[in-house]
């Protein structure tokens, strides 16, 4: 049998292209899919060619009740690289708040907040 994997993530964000634009520019992601979601909203999936994050908007962000209207409505997001110094280069050229850096077993890492305040954790187990 083989190992079980997480294939996506979904998240509410304001405006699905600028966010898939930063995170291909930062972690050279493609495009996968993108088209009309849920509850009248629209979805872009970025990532790579086993896994994704799926960015949802709903193009309305009054107080709501449900998670998909709830902008950031998830703790952090993580993504393995194999040069983390470089890619904090990256992170920090486009402008967005590094707020922690973490050395333990079994790997380095450092944390930001996308412009949605979404939080990604970087982490490199090389």
């Amino acid at each position: 049998m083989s190992e079980i994997y997480l294939e996506h993530v979904n998240i509410t964000v304001r405006d699905p292209e600028v966010t898939a634009a930063l995170y291909s520019k930062l972690f050279g992601w493609k495009i996968r899919w993108q088209g009309t979601a849920i509850h009248g909203g629209v979805t872009l999936h970025v990532g790579g060619e086993n896994s994704y994050v799926a960015l949802y908007t709903k193009g309305d962000y009054e107080p709501a009740t449900d998670s998909y209207s709830h902008v950031g409505g998830i703790n952090h997001i993580a993504v393995v690289v194999d040069d983390l110094d470089a890619i904090e280069e990256r992170v920090r050229a486009e402008g967005c708040r590094i707020h922690s850096h973490a050395d333990y077993e079994p790997g380095r890492r450092f944390y930001f907040d996308d412009p949605d305040a979404v939080e990604v954790e970087v982490v490199s187990y090389a």
